[in-house]
This record gives C-alpha cells, sequence and structure tokens, in this order.
C-alpha cells in the first residue's frame, strides 16, 4: 500500500542519515548564517559535517532581517561570498550592499546540503561530551522533549570538533566554561561573560576573532562577540557570513594536520 511505503521511506531514511552521523568531523550547534556557510565550506573541502538546529526552520534571524523588514545589509568584505552563492545584491552605497533576507537564507541553506552537510533540526544540544580534557562530541534531544520538561534521555553524537554557532546565547561555551570550573577567553583575552564592548568591537570579533577557545571547541557568529558581554546588535550579517568561513577554514587546516 502507497500509505505504508511513504512511512516505510521516511523512516528508513531518516534514520539512515542519523545513524551515518554518529560519529562526525564537524559538529555544529545553531543554524543561524555562520553556521550554516561554516557547514558548507567544511562539507566542500570533504570533512563530515552536520548541523542542529532547535528550530523548525534553521536560519537563525536571518530570515526576518531587522525588525521583519526582509531586507538585509551586507559589507563589501563579504561579497565574494554572496557572489559564490549566487545571491542576488544590489549596490546601497559605498561599501554596502543589499540582499533579500528570504533568498539569501534560503542560498545557503540550499548550498550547504547540496555540499554534502547533514542539517537536523528540532534538536537541541544539551551538554558535550569530554574525551581527555577535549570536546568530543554533542548530547542531543528533541527540542519539543527539553520545552515540555518530559524525562526522556538523549543520545551521543561523537565529533572531532564542535562549533558554537548558538548566537548572543553562547550555550556550549557556557556548558563547557561550567562543567570544567574553566576560564573560557575570548580573543581579545577577556574572561567569557566578563565586560562588556561597543558595537563596532563586537562586529570586529565576529569577522576577526575565531579561534579554538577550549580543546576541540570552536565558536562563530555572534557567539564570538557575545561570550565578551556585547549587547545584542543589529543585523551584521555581512560580519556573520565572514565568521562562519573563517572558522571553516581554520578546522579544514587543522584536521589536516591530525
Amino acid at each position: 500500500m502507497i500509505e505504508t511505503k511513504v512511512s516505510k521511506g521516511i523512516i528508513s531514511t531518516y534514520f539512515d542519515k542519523l545513524e551515518k552521523c554518529l560519529e562526525l568531523d564537524v559538529a555544529i550547534v545553531g543554524g543561524g548564517p555562520s553556521g550554516i556557510v561554516a557547514a558548507y565550506y567544511m562539507a566542500q573541502a570533504g570533512l563530515k559535517v552536520a548541523l542542529f538546529d532547535r528550530k523548525l526552520s534553521p536560519g537563525g534571524g536571518m530570515w526576518g532581517g531587522a525588525m521583519m523588514f526582509n531586507q538585509v545589509v551586507i559589507q563589501q568584505e563579504a561579497m565574494d561570498i554572496i557572489k559564490e552563492f549566487g545571491i542576488n545584491y544590489e549596490k546601497y552605497e559605498d561599501g554596502l550592499y543589499t540582499i533579500d533576507s528570504i533568498e539569501s537564507t534560503s542560498a545557503i541553506l540550499y548550498k550547504a546540503v547540496h555540499a554534502g552537510a547533514k542539517l537536523f533540526n528540532c534538536y537541541s544540544v544539551e551538554d558535550v561530551v569530554f574525551k581527555d580534557k577535549k570536546v568530543s562530541g554533542v548530547v542531543v534531544n528533541w527540542t519539543p522533549v527539553l520545552r515540555e520538561g518530559l524525562h526522556v534521555d538523549p543520545l551521543n553524537i561523537m565529533a572531532r570538533c564542535v562549533i558554537d554557532g548558538t548566537g548572543h546565547d553562547s550555550e556550549v561555551c557556557k556548558v563547557v566554561a561550567r562543567k570544567n570550573g574553566a576560564e573560557l577567553r575570548t580573543p581579545t583575552g577577556q574572561v567569557v561573560g566578563e565586560g562588556s564592548l561597543n558595537v563596532d568591537e563586537g562586529e570586529r570579533l565576529v569577522v576577526e576573532g575565531t579561534k579554538e577557545i577550549y580543546p576541540g571547541l570552536y565558536v562563530c557568529g555572534m557567539a564570538v562577540s557575545a561570550v565578551s558581554g556585547t549587547p545584542r546588535m543589529g543585523p551584521i550579517f555581512g560580519g556573520m557570513l565572514l565568521s562562519g568561513k573563517k572558522v571553516a577554514n581554520l578546522i579544514i587546516k587543522e584536521l589536516a594536520k591530525k
């Protein structure tokens, strides 16, 4: 019967995909623009990558632009990425361009999946796995399970390294710091959660600040500046895209050495 075949097709192919992702090169937590772009470049380089996003529709805040005005302003520095992803753009003024937020979010998701990255929606990462004092995986559960407070055990996804792309909440960084009594430091040397930065400094960190902040743990996007206490900023999506590409290139080089 066709109804049974449809159900079998969904179940069998989904669990085949999930089983193949139990061991990864890179697990990305958070499906905002920086995490998606990172997934694209790492998958394109041949790494085994999966991204876990708690929402039904990955893409973070990029879908809505600013205040639901579905346009995005992109800096000149990020235009090579926009062109590589085939996104339409218009020049706004010197050094700034505009793109449609819905088209651009759809484009980066499409390109990431077609490069070989696996995307899992409705997943929340509630913990991390440590092996030999190194972040070596994530602990996942269904988002509705955690939202409803149900007592359901999670699953482990092992990975050679993990990217925190959870935005301003920098959730993975906070878990690592809490469980290890560690002082995670930002690229400028500040302890995670201490001090504050102005918007310009925060944008610079998003673009330039990516590094391994704990063995096996990297950050990208707003999580880079958020761990410094930066207040929420406007839609600096050019910085997000550049941060995703930078962390991808960094991890590609690091894993090639091992």
